[in-house]
């Protein structure tokens, strides 16, 4: 039997609001209606304030820091929907945190990037919809669709209306990332170099310790997946000043910047970090070397691709 979705219906948790209505604007349709509040006790509310019966659901909400907060309250918004007869509904989280806990590194430690999708599974979530997960082997956690966009197309476009290809080199922050470093390399046509770091046990101190390529007196422009504290960012950095490049630029997709992460950022010898608003950034995180570029349309371009039943994929070929 196929089940008929009817209506479109996109909805927002409280951890980014100011995406969702982008997305919305993009679609041409209004932002669902939705009660979000926390009672006295700290417990999470949630209701639906319209109908969404056989509705095809979508539920934005990257995981924002405080984390743990709107990791709950996602998966009571599946719950309430699941409970209102939804006919389908997909997860939206741009950002997907505890990505980086994706496997067993050290003896009694928790993977719990499974955890947080098998959460999401008994919750009532029908599909996934995500934006560069830390590791992509986590979709394989998932007993459900993923579908996993990049921003990697948008970040490269940006540089590429700069004019700054030219003499310049992508420099991957870690060997983990190089592969997506790589593809930024290709899409700019400019050559590729690796930082071989070493992190500090649990600590967020991070070593630089080589860099593997041709960098002196070329315009570096650093590359990954997202910033936290700009321990590994800002190490990259001076990593790369020292071995005698002209300018220094990075791109991120998710602006964690946590802790003391702006800061770093500021005093660092970075000429401009680029970030997307997978995340919210506040009015006091906000400086004059941060470039935020919008998302809204990758978002909301797979949103009605997945809504009409047709290829997620083909929006990369």
């Amino acid at each position: 039997m196929t089940v008929n979705y009817d209506e479109l219906k996109v909805f927002s948790g409280s951890a980014n609001p100011g995406l969702a209505k982008d997305v919305c604007d993009y679609l041409g349709i209004p932002l669902g209606d939705v009660s979000l509040f926390k009672f006295s006790n700290d417990n999470t509310f949630v209701q639906y304030k319209e109908n969404i019966r056989q509705r095809d659901v979508f539920i934005i909400q990257p995981f924002a820091s405080p984390v743990n907060d709107s990791i709950m309250e996602l998966l009571i918004m599946i719950d309430a929907a699941k409970r209102a007869s939804a006919g389908r509904i997909t997860a939206v989280i741009p950002y997907y945190a505890y990505g980086r806990t994706d496997k067993k590194d050290q003896p009694r430690v928790p993977i719990t990037a499974r955890l947080v999708a098998d959460l999401l599974s008994v919750a009532g979530a029908d599909r996934v919809l995500t934006i560069d997960l830390h590791a992509g082997q986590i979709q394989g956690f998932f007993n459900m669709p993923v579908d996993e966009l990049t921003a990697l197309p948008i970040l490269a476009r940006h540089f590429k209306e700069r004019g700054l290809s030219e003499d310049m080199v992508v420099v991957a922050v870690d060997i983990g990332i190089s592969k997506r470093a790589r593809d930024m390399a290709a899409r700019l046509g400019v050559p590729l170099a690796i930082i071989e770091k070493r992190r500090i046990g649990n600590e967020e101190a991070v070593e630089s310790l080589n860099i593997i390529g041709e960098v002196h007196g070329k315009v570096a422009l650093t590359f990954d997946d997202e910033v936290d504290t700009a321990g590994t960012l800002t190490a990259a950095a001076e990593a790369l000043k020292n071995a005698g490049v002209s300018e220094i630029y990075s791109c991120v997709t998710h602006p964690v910047l946590s802790g003391p992460g702006v800061e770093r950022v500021e005093m660092s010898p970075i000429k401009e970090l680029v970030v997307t608003d997978t995340l919210p950034i506040t009015k006091e995180k906000k400086n004059g070397n941060i470039t935020i570029l919008s998302v809204a349309s990758l978002l909301g371009e797979a949103i009605s691709r997945i809504h009409e039943g047709l290829s997620v994929g083909e929006m990369f070929e």
